[in-house]
């Protein structure tokens, strides 16, 4: 049996979507065909591509061998059609975390785009860890992160610095000093984001290297809760500037000097064979010229 594109697009999307009907619903395939397709491209290739778990397709350790490969694949044929175009056009998968998203990505985005009309972006806003998850499963084409990460199939590029600060609200006894020691960083409790965060994964690291301990109260997975449980006195903050910036200039909450190293780099996350997808790219060429 031959090796098809369109059987090659189907373990793509399946492994992305994580679902043979989503799959086969974006290629406009019926689930008999795409079953059958699907079995037929294993057959060829002499290995599963999938363990079936129920209802459920798990990919294997081939599978995920091969998934960068038949992604370039893709890429060289999208490359292909875009070859005598003029404009950039297609679907730009993008992935990011949640200050980045919120606070730089949508200004970004709209300049990109009014460049090249033609582009459709589609943004999936989570953690760090969230972000490498889809860059691995093909999920998304280019990823954003603020906290370290190491991955052998990914390429993880440094873009721009941020610095994370410490934040109480206005009548917190801390707030006219203006400044909190290590001792005094021990004995208060905390509102921090959850654990797989960005910007968990710096203050932790930043918490360890000073060698204290802290008293967490709260673990939250938004920002805006964040602000909101430090402003009702439910402990102290520690978040990007950039979240902080709009409560600081009306004075909602107040900035706390320390002893720790809270600067950080956000980096751009992408499959270490991007370069055969012009549009991703060029998105990438665009961030490191606007950063």
């Amino acid at each position: 049996m031959s090796i098809s594109i369109k059987k090659l697009q189907l373990f793509e999307a399946t492994a992305r979507l994580g679902k043979l009907t989503k799959a086969a619903s974006e290629l406009s395939l019926s689930q008999s065909a795409a079953s059958q397709a699907l079995k037929e491209l294993e057959e060829s290739l002499g290995y599963p591509l999938f363990d079936r778990v129920g209802r459920d397709l798990l990919i294997t350790e081939n599978g995920l061998k091969s998934l960068p490969k038949v992604r370039q694949i893709g890429d060289l044929l999208n490359s292909l059609k875009l070859a005598n175009l003029n404009t950039m056009s297609g679907v730009l998968r993008i992935v990011a975390s949640a200050t980045i998203a919120t606070y730089l990505l949508p200004k970004l985005i709209a300049k990109f785009v009014k460049i090249y009309p033609e582009v459709v972006p589609e943004i999936h806003i989570g953690n760090t860890q969230m972000v490498i998850d889809y860059l691995d499963k093909g999920k998304a084409s280019i990823g954003l992160i603020e906290g370290p990460a190491v991955h052998k199939h990914l390429q993880i590029i440094p873009w721009q610095q941020d610095q994370l600060q410490i934040f109480c609200p206005i009548d917190h006894p801390l707030a006219k000093k203006l400044i909190i020691n290590l001792e005094q960083l021990q004995q208060q409790a905390w509102v921090l984001r959850e654990h797989g965060s960005g910007t968990r994964a710096i203050f932790d690291a930043a918490i360890e290297q000073a060698g204290a301990q802290i008293n967490l109260g709260i673990e939250l997975t938004r920002q805006g809760a964040i602000k909101e449980s430090v402003k009702a006195g439910l402990g102290l903050g520690c978040l990007s500037q950039l979240t902080i910036a709009e409560e600081l200039k009306i004075g909602s909450l107040v900035i706390l000097k320390s002893p720790l190293n809270l600067s950080r780099r956000f980096s751009l996350v992408t499959h270490k064979d991007s370069h055969h997808n012009l549009l991703v790219q060029k998105f990438i060429d665009y961030l490191k010229a606007e950063s």
